[in-house]
């Protein structure tokens, strides 16, 4: 609720909790002090805010010496008068504006006034990339993410989210957010969570857990290298590393340490369970203090290369990860009858089957790929990373799949279908996890944060429940290519005719 500023060169309004209106008068010259006006005895108090921003929750002394908490609001121009005030400070130093203001929120506006007074295209685009809004706690947003999860902040980005569901996994029904752009994706999806539903569902199992860390360590000789890596693998020292990597943290549990060596390198590879969480950060802060503890009492030098070697590996493909696994190992299985497949995924048991052979083994082994025995994986690996906070970078190899579909025999035949993920990095809390959306996408699988008393199980009930998405949404696009039906599709659900011509419409639907 906002009062004209009438006389007021700034005016703002506090709403308080007992319904009483205190208008607050702003210093032109120093930000940072108001005048509070309460309008219930009309009694005039100079306060000096935390910061510039007059949003911050203030005190307001009545003569009835009750106290009430009220909040501010401000209007927009004050962060002109907060730019004048930080002069080149504010240019020079953008990134350190949430330090410098001492409010997140204004930091935010005022970052993006910046931007818009360099160049006028900025200023033109930055108006499609809200900052603000009046259903959507942008205050409670940026205080929520500074120091965590994104710098130099100058909005956020409207990302539409479909729920596919119920899928049957398990014996219990989910319905599975999926944060995507991609028309006909939720909807193909869906399709196949039908089909695996009216099927009896699907079983989903974690068969190997461990986030790893492979740091790289050089020594004098090729001869030195070698010795070391047998020493530091050796039962001998299982015991001292274990106790090192354990005083960093209560929920990470070091299961193995490998070594390789490569000329007078050796990469160490550590694999570790994380709780609910995705733990690279666990891992790592672990592995530091092993890798310290090691170079102090080895009987001859160690440096420390880099605590990443890329043998983990992380946010790349890599060979290792798909035979070895990295996070959740996953293999999720479904048997559709043929009545299904003819009805629901309108194919037929020989095509589907001959499809995946000759598109998902016989094509990927002819492109060389890592991982990639699959239709398309990574489309729903991505949609429910991002609606449920995950590193969205994580997808190259988190989406390591591979499909097989074999005809089955006996009662309406079929086919069972499944997917084998060695390397699905999630965790239910961390990151971006804990942001108000994305928690609540967590929340509506059941996952949300750890699991009381067992901890684990909420990040491998995640890991299970992709796997059973990627199974879904195979499932029904190896279909569609199979019926030759992924044009039509698309075309109905996958483009925008808003810039296309009148014409090339026309000769879309008549084909």
């Amino acid at each position: 609720m906002y009062i004209s500023p009438g006389s007021c060169s700034r005016l703002a309004v506090l709403s308080m909790r007992n319904g009483v209106t205190t208008a607050v008068k702003l210093n032109r010259r120093r930000p940072r002090n108001v005048t509070v006006l309460a309008s219930s005895d009309n009694k005039l108090s100079s306060v000096l805010l935390p910061s510039f921003s007059a949003c911050h929750k203030l005190r307001c002394v009545h003569s009835s010496a009750e106290k009430d908490e009220v909040s501010v609001s401000v209007e927009d121009d004050v962060i002109e008068e907060v730019i004048e005030q930080l002069g080149e400070k504010g240019v020079s130093s953008p990134h350190k504006l949430e330090e410098i203001i001492g409010d997140n929120y204004l930091a935010v506006l005022t970052r993006r006034e910046l931007l818009m007074k360099r160049q006028e295209k900025i200023r033109n685009a930055l108006e499609g990339l809200p900052a603000k809004s009046s259903n959507f706690d942008s205050r409670g947003f940026y205080d929520s993410i500074q120091g965590s999860n994104c710098e130099n902040v100058i909005g956020y980005l409207p990302l539409p989210v479909g729920a596919v569901g119920p899928l049957t996994v398990n014996g219990e029904e989910f319905h599975v957010p999926m944060a995507t752009t991609e028309g006909a994706l939720v909807a193909s999806t869906n399709r196949g969570a039908r089909a695996i539903s009216l099927s009896g569902g699907a079983t989903s199992v974690v068969v190997k857990d461990g986030m790893t860390r492979s740091p790289c360590v050089a020594l004098d000789s090729v001869a030195k290298a070698a010795e070391f890596a047998e020493w530091i693998e050796s039962k001998e020292q299982w015991e001292s590393i274990n106790k090192s990597f354990s005083s960093t943290t209560r929920f990470g549990k070091l299961k193995h340490v490998t070594a390789k060596v490569a000329g007078r390198y050796v990469f160490l590879r550590f694999e570790a369970s994380s709780g609910d969480a995705m733990g690279m950060n666990m891992v790592g802060k672990g592995v530091n203090q092993v890798l310290t503890d090691v170079i102090e009492r080895y009987k001859v030098p160690i440096k420390l290369i880099s605590l990443s070697g890329n043998m983990c590996t992380d946010k790349k493909p890599s060979a290792i990860n798909w035979t070895n696994g990295r996070g959740k190992s996953v293999v999720c299985e479904a048997v559709i009858p043929a009545t299904v497949v003819e009805k629901v995924l309108k194919t037929t048991v020989k095509d589907l089957v001959r499809l995946n052979v000759a598109k998902n083994l016989v094509g990927s082994s002819l492109a060389g790929s890592i991982g990639g025995n699959n239709a398309h994986a990574a489309n729903l690996v991505a949609a429910v990373f991002l609606a449920t906070g995950q590193d969205p970078a994580q997808v190259v190899e988190s989406a390591n799949c591979l499909t097989q579909i074999e005809a089955v025999d006996g009662n309406d035949g079929g086919v069972v279908i499944s997917v084998t993920m060695p390397c699905i990095e999630v965790g239910t809390l961390g990151g971006g996890t804990g942001l108000t959306a994305q928690s609540a996408c967590l929340e509506m699988l059941g996952v949300k944060g750890t699991a009381a008393g067992n901890p684990g199980m909420n990040a491998k009930k995640l890991a299970q429940i992709i796997a059973a998405t990627v199974l879904a949404g195979e499932l029904s696009l190896n279909s569609a290519l199979a019926s030759n039906h992924l044009i039509s599709a698309h075309m109905d659900l996958n483009r925008s005719s808003k810039h296309v011509p009148k014409k090339f419409e026309q000769v879309c639907e008549s084909t």
